[in-house]
């Protein structure tokens, strides 16, 4: 591998040119953002124009130190907004980095406030279960509860503390609402390694088959999820960290060191102490409206196609983009994918663990590897300063006194089966690509489908929702080539759950040596495995897509090497045939009370928000 201290390459005229017409398709919705972002910054601090009645009750509960401090204009005031609870393991370390940031930022000459908390919940526990049809749309909810918690105009910046599936995406687009002012993401860092994942995924594919008890699967399960931080396969949580870092709103190398270590503790707290820094009483240049910019959001893109990273990300950095004004498309995500080579090997896209991504050289060598490539804009302005090579490439070290400190990074693989150069890629595309026809359009994870499964053609078999599936897998109905569609699992059907409870079966099916494919409005995320999956469907069943028009043995196409999704019957027959109907809305576990997001969210393919896109 190139050492990052050579000189980087102009950019790659493709990445050029789909930057170039994601400027200009934005360039109206972009310019209104900047300038309302830049209007609310140049009034300075807000607090200063409160009224004495508000302002008093914005600081009743500080010491009497910190308020003299807020009453004049020297010291910032930082909102803290964290998505705590001790029930998710990658949240749990979040509970003592309030205290931890407080003396940082007061040791910086600034006020830290508790501006609020956000709903964080866990995918992992809600799989399968009703609640996670409450998953999705929880991001819109904790972008309004982030909004909400910096609605008081008190603050000069903020730290978001967040980690996994919708939370990040959520914490992002509602910081994007307060643009003017500095943010930073501050992460926990993944658990330490456990079960490997593999035998893990080995041990549920027997308890599908009946070959493995209940109390064997927990206690695997219970091996490999087993302390505090994030789960170590690369699903939407890492992806999450490893995006905030090369879009630079993490500190360089923050995003993969585990929690309740010394390195951990002080990359909290330089975090702290470099929100105060950019804040505009410090002459701060970076508020998050100018750092989440066209470059950054397609930077963003290619690192998750280099990684084969979540599925999910499809819809939350469209999301993410509408928030900032920006119109980012999927087919600019598949341009991106013929030409980024895929450079990690994580599970479920290898054996390894995110763990085993970091002692191969981590962020810092991906990074770098990817700048070498002409793939990433390095002249962008992000938390650490402007410029990616003049900062991410860095490894954080404690030094011998316990300071922090940060170094030159590798200039080559600790492990060349976890981590590559673009010289010599995994695979010379990138680990997701789009796919599109007669069924519509769709989105396939690509980078831990073996080659000879990536084509299939077989009869179709429909259901309607998982139990029937599962039902139809127990009773051998499926020992055969079959397309298993999943459909009215889309955001307006029922939000858009994820559907990794049919993953087991599917691959007891494959290694059975059958050809077999899922395709499906609804989601998989980023532990999409070996079965191909046809997924996030648009239009979906309930928008009256094609998909609701499929009938049992109908024969489907799901080609990842020419990407081509479609249902071979005739137009005349097909166009015909009536839609079937979606299911009654589904009550209970407080899914009657998201019936208004089920009807304002928009399509997949522009982010499944229901916020509207740029």
């Amino acid at each position: 591998m190139s050492a990052h201290l050579e000189p980087h390459p102009a950019v790659h005229p493709v990445v050029a040119a789909v930057t170039g017409r994601v400027i200009e398709r934005s360039a109206a919705t972009r310019r209104a953002y900047l300038d309302r972002i830049r209007a609310a910054g140049s009034r300075g601090p807000a607090r200063m124009s409160l009224a004495c009645s508000n302002f008093a009750h914005g600081f009743a509960a500080c010491n009497p130190a910190d308020k003299l401090a807020l009453r004049g204009e020297t010291h910032p005031n930082i909102a803290i907004v964290s998505a705590y609870n001790d029930m998710l393991s990658a949240h749990q370390p979040y509970r003592d980095y309030p205290a931890v940031l407080r003396e940082a930022i007061a040791s910086a000459r600034g006020v830290a406030q508790f501006a609020g908390g956000v709903p964080a919940m866990c995918d992992g526990i809600t799989q399968g279960r009703p609640g996670m049809e409450l998953s999705l749309f929880s991001r819109d909810v904790i972008a309004m509860a982030t909004a909400i918690a910096l609605s008081h105009d008190m603050f000069d910046g903020a730290l978001m503390l967040g980690v996994c599936d919708k939370i990040v995406p959520g914490l992002v687009i509602g910081a994007l609402s307060f643009g003017h002012l500095p943010v930073l993401l501050v992460p926990a860092g993944p658990m330490e390694s456990g079960m490997a994942n593999k035998d893990k995924s080995r041990v549920r594919q027997l308890h599908a088959e009946g070959k493995a008890s209940k109390a064997d699967l927990l206690a695997a399960e219970s091996a490999s999820y087993h302390g505090p931080g994030t789960c170590t396969f690369y699903g939407t949580a890492n992806s999450n960290q490893l995006l905030m870092e090369v879009m630079g709103l993490h500190l360089p190398g923050a995003s993969f060191v585990t929690p309740n270590t010394p390195l951990r503790t002080a990359l909290t707290a330089a975090a702290g102490r470099r929100i105060v820094e950019l804040t505009a009483l410090r002459g701060g240049t970076a508020p998050i409206g100018e750092v989440i910019d066209e470059h950054a959001i397609v930077n963003g893109v290619v690192a998750l196609l280099a990684t084969g990273g979540s599925t999910n990300h499809t819809m939350h950095l469209v999301a993410i983009a509408a928030a900032a004004g920006i119109d980012v498309r999927w087919s600019d995500f598949a341009e991106l994918s013929a030409l980024v080579p895929t450079l990690t090997r994580i599970y479920p896209n290898g054996e390894a663990d995110i763990n085993a991504f970091q002692t191969a050289g981590g962020m810092p060598l991906l990074i770098s590897e990817l700048l070498s490539a002409g793939l990433l804009h390095d002249d962008v302005t992000t938390v650490a300063g402007r410029g990616l090579s003049a900062h991410y490439c860095e490894v954080p070290l404690l030094e011998d006194d316990g300071e922090l400190a940060w170094h030159t990074g590798p200039s080559d693989s600790g492990d060349k089966t976890v981590l590559r150069s673009a010289a010599d890629p995994f695979a010379p595309d990138g680990g997701l690509r789009m796919l599109d026809g007669t069924l519509g359009r769709a989105v396939i994870k690509v980078s831990a489908v073996s080659p000879e499964h990536r084509v299939v053609c077989a009869p179709a078999r429909v259901f309607d929702d998982q139990e029937a599936f599962l039902a139809a897998f127990r009773a051998g109905e499926l020992n055969r080539d079959v397309v298993t569609v999943m459909r009215f699992q889309g955001p307006r059907a029922n939000g858009m759950p994820e559907l990794h409870k049919l993953t087991p079966a599917l691959g007891v099916l494959q290694d059975r040596g059958h050809a077999v494919a899922l395709v499906t409005d609804g989601r998989m995320s980023g532990a999409s495995g070996k079965v191909p999956t046809a997924m996030h469907v648009t239009p979906e069943a309930a928008a009256d897509g094609p998909i609701a028009r499929i009938a049992d043995g109908d024969l489907i196409e799901v080609n990842a090497e020419t990407g081509a999704l479609e249902i071979l019957v005739g137009r005349e027959e097909f166009d015909a045939r009536i839609a079937a109907q979606a299911p009654a809305a589904a009550v209970g576990t407080g899914r009657e009370l998201f019936e208004s997001f089920r009807t304002a969210v928009g399509p997949a393919d522009r982010g499944a928000t229901v916020f509207g896109a740029a």
